[in-house]
Parts: C-alpha cells; sequence; structure tokens
C-alpha cells in the first residue's frame, strides 16, 4: 500500500501548490471571465486563473482527506494574561472529517472557560456586517450565542499596549463558516473583547 499523508504533510503540499499559482506556475486556462468571448478579450484573466486553478487542486486534497481520513485538525495554543490553552483547530487549507468535528466540540468548554478567565472586565463586542461593524455586548449575551453553537476557536492580537482576544463560536462545517459560505448550515458569530474604551481592530 502506498503512503498516506499526514494532515502537515497536506498542509505543506498546499502552500507549495498556493505559492507556485499565484506565480502564475500554474493557471486554468479555459476559464473566462464572462463567458462572451467579446468582453473576454479585453479582461485580464490571470488572476482568475490563477485562483481558480489552485482551488481545484485545493478540492482534490479534500477528497484526498476524505478517502482516506486525513484529520484536518491541527493543535494551535495561545497565551493571555498568563495563561495558556492548547486547543483543536481546523486548518484554513483542510476540511473537518466528522470526527474532526467531535473534537472541535469536545473542546468548545474548554476554549469557552479560558475565554471567561482571560476576559474579565474588558468589553466585549459582536461583529456585524460581515466584520464592518461591532456591536458593544454583555456576558450574559455571549453565553446565549454559546448555547446554541457547537465548536469554538481563538485568537489574539497584543501589541504594548493593546489587547484583542476573539472568539469565534460556529456550527457545521468550519472551512464554511466563515465569510457565512455556508449558512445557514454553517456559520459563526466572532465576539471581540478589548480592554475598556479601546475599539475592536480585527
Amino acid at each position: 500500500m502506498s503512503k498516506v499523508y499526514t494532515t502537515e504533510e497536506l498542509i505543506k503540499i498546499l502552500a507549495v501548490e498556493r505559492q507556485a499559482c499565484l506565480k502564475g506556475d500554474r493557471l486554468k486556462l479555459e476559464i473566462k471571465v464572462s463567458g462572451n468571448p467579446v468582453i473576454d478579450q479585453f479582461i485580464r484573466t490571470d488572476g482568475l486563473q490563477k485562483f481558480t486553478a489552485y482551488q481545484d487542486f485545493k478540492a482534490a486534497i479534500h477528497d484526498y482527506q476524505r478517502k482516506y481520513q486525513v484529520s484536518g485538525i491541527v493543535w494551535r495554543e495561545v497565551t493571555v494574561k498568563g495563561k495558556t490553552l492548547r486547543y483543536p483547530e481546523v486548518d484554513s487549507q483542510l476540511i473537518a472529517l466528522s470526527n474532526d468535528l467531535d473534537i472541535l466540540k469536545a473542546a468548545k468548554n474548554s476554549i469557552l472557560e479560558f475565554w471567561d478567565a482571560v476576559t474579565v472586565e474588558m468589553d466585549l463586542y459582536l461583529s456585524v456586517n460581515h466584520g464592518k461593524q461591532y456591536q458593544q455586548i454583555l456576558k450574559v449575551d455571549v453565553d446565549r450565542i454559546a448555547q446554541r453553537t457547537e465548536w469554538a476557536n481563538l485568537c489574539s492580537f497584543e501589541k504594548s499596549h493593546f489587547l484583542e482576544i476573539v472568539l469565534q463560536m460556529g456550527w457545521g462545517q468550519p472551512e464554511e463558516a466563515c465569510y457565512k459560505r455556508g449558512f445557514p448550515a454553517s456559520g459563526s458569530e466572532f465576539i471581540h473583547a478589548v480592554n475598556p474604551g479601546n475599539s475592536p481592530i480585527g
């Protein structure tokens, strides 16, 4: 039997292919912008050809994941205010298998407990209008959102005088949850915690 690639190897393969597509080493030449040959001759299609070539390759990797049951989970570590959490996340270029979703769901409570511990006395904002605006909310609102979501994810932005901790709470497939691509079957809400008087930046 031939070797099955690991999650880490698939991530590296995708990174190399992405660079090749961005440099124009891979193009999907049959892609047209409008489908109208008169219009298409005046429009540069190389960007779309690069993007489509990479998307096709990524879809093939996702098929490979399903066929060989290669997890999309990577383990991350975040340290905020002296507290550290190690948690699972689906790599942004891979998909979540059903076992991966179980791992994410099992980690949700520990992520929320960590979030609660490090965001005490911080201002909380809900991202609205596709991240273009923020609405201030209370901890009880976060708890309500948490009850109707399946998994959670974290990231933080820290500079000398600024701290922002972003909690993503989602449902369905993580790769479809961002930007509401898979809505309503998949989706997520983003909560931003910042020090009092600050506004979210990310």
